[in-house]
């Protein structure tokens, strides 16, 4: 799986995925044009949404209607170092659930993609210009007079 987060200017930055777009940028506080969320929201968002696709699959796979579905999303910040250091998401669903469906409901959304991807981190690499040689030394590091 791939996608590509390209520059276009101020702080702006587009993430293209296949035919998909999305715009980040900043806040005007924070010296952006607020063309778009900003990462942090973005990343808030889609742990709210994934949650939100998983309780909506449990509500099809049990009958129970998806209209009125919305996730809110709260979250606090941290340092040592900057991060988001605390997401509450609360699920309204304006249908009555059993306790058991209610029980079964959280499990399916605890479970979702993105949450589980938060609780066992994934690695990280980040590398600068691993393909390109310009400016740089050839592969084998030798460069000639």
């Amino acid at each position: 799986m791939k996608l590509t987060v390209a520059y276009h200017g101020g702080t702006r930055y587009d993430i293209t995925s296949g035919a998909h777009r999305v715009v980040t940028d900043q806040p005007v506080e924070d010296g952006g044009h607020d063309a778009g969320m900003s990462p942090v929201e973005l990343f808030v968002g889609s742990i709210a949404s994934c949650v939100g696709y998983f309780v909506g699959q449990f509500c099809a796979r049990h009958d129970i209607p998806r209209d009125g579905l919305t996730v809110d999303a709260e979250w606090t910040m941290a340092e040592g170092p900057h991060r988001v250091g605390a997401i509450g998401l609360a699920i309204h669903l304006p249908h009555r659930l059993t306790p058991d469906q209610k029980e079964r409901l959280l499990k399916v959304a605890n479970a979702c993609t993105v949450h589980q991807s938060l609780t066992v981190a994934p690695t990280v690499a980040i590398t600068l210009n691993p393909h390109s040689h310009v400016g740089g030394q050839p592969p084998g590091g030798k460069t000639t007079p």
